[in-house]
């Protein structure tokens, strides 16, 4: 099981929390945060979903292939993971002899806790004919039942290298391997579990937003619904989402993704219009609010003190390393 040590920050705070401590607005923390990198030779990873501030003082800023990759072959001492728990995990299982802190413990993922490890332990062992090929966005429990892991960029090459004749189980999220179906024609067992920021996308007010923006083009993330893709225009990761917006010739984007993504985006084509796909809610956009519990301010912390630091336990850690190792080789295969 995977251990959260924050005991040390509590001691040296004389019990209080780091993160209810208050940081001076005085304080450049941009300036601060690269000063603490090359101190302790340390690393930022960061995901698209991330704020914008976090994103600007990440070393390396990506989905969760791209983050696996560089969490793979950096050679800092300290890894500071700015994402969710799962992708902390991650970084743990891939560096098990280095330091892995991240900024905010609950920041979890609504996809992950779709897939219970007991549960999706007791669902493989009824069918001891399949292969499991698991999303990324799992725990490391889940992934260490998994036989191959994937990421939204590389999940339909994944699926492909598997022989056909081969059952195949895919999990947790039943949007990707619904779509993933379509893509390859494999006919998978797919467990119901599903994101709660794709999942809300509203297709009326997306249909109106095309009404009164006739020339944008919706691209989309695979772990929306249905529909949602049926009427997009384009379908990939929020890489594959960020290199069409640059390279295709449209002046409109409506994106149905984590709002996130947008600065970069923005950043990269400034003469191009992204506009966030509304939610069923009241929202004007969809963001993670578990991506946003995570705060420059709190980042800063988490570097000056270290905590909390993710521990795990070793078997474990060796287990879920297995399947994302495959990812990653079959990955390279593919120049991906």
């Amino acid at each position: 099981m995977v251990d959260i040590n924050i005991g040390k920050a509590k001691a040296n705070l004389a019990g209080k929390g780091f993160l209810d401590l208050e940081v001076s607005p005085d304080l450049d923390l941009f300036h601060e945060i690269e000063t603490l990198k090359k101190e302790k030779n340390a690393i930022i990873l960061a995901h698209y979903y991330q704020d914008a501030d976090i994103q600007d003082v990440a070393d390396y800023l990506g989905d969760s292939l791209g983050l696996a990759q560089q969490a793979e072959k950096t050679k800092a001492d300290m890894i500071v993971f700015a994402g969710v728990h799962f992708m902390a995990e991650t970084a743990k299982i891939l560096n098990p002899g280095k330091k892995v802190v991240l900024p905010d413990l609950k920041a979890g993922c609504s996809l992950a806790d779709s897939a219970p490890g007991y549960l999706f332990k007791a669902f493989r062992e009824q069918h001891p004919d399949h292969i499991v090929i698991s999303y990324i966005n799992c725990s490391a429990e889940v992934k260490a039942l998994s036989d191959i892991i994937c990421t939204s960029s590389n999940a339909e090459k994944i699926v492909q290298s598997v022989p056909k004749d081969q059952k195949i189980i895919f999990a947790p999220d039943r949007n990707l391997g619904a779509y993933l179906i379509k893509k390859t024609g494999r006919d998978m067992l797919l467990w119901d579990g599903a994101c709660m920021v794709h999942e809300i996308f509203s297709l009326e007010k997306i249909t109106k937003l095309k009404i009164r923006h006739p020339k944008a083009k919706l691209i989309a993330h695979p772990e929306c619904e249905d529909p949602i893709l049926r009427l997009a225009d384009f379908i990939g990761s929020t890489t594959g989402l960020l290199k069409y917006s640059q390279t295709d010739g449209a002046e409109e984007y409506i994106v149905a993704t984590e709002a996130g993504i947008l600065h970069q985006m923005q950043l990269a084509s400034p003469q191009k219009t992204f506009i966030p796909a509304p939610p069923t809610n009241n929202c004007a956009c969809n963001d993670c609010p578990h991506m946003k519990l995570n705060t420059l301010e709190k980042l800063y912390l988490c570097m000056k003190y270290e905590e909390p630091e993710l521990l795990m336990d070793p078997a474990l850690m060796v287990a879920a390393r297995k399947p994302i190792e495959r990812m990653l080789e079959i990955s390279a295969q593919y120049g991906l």
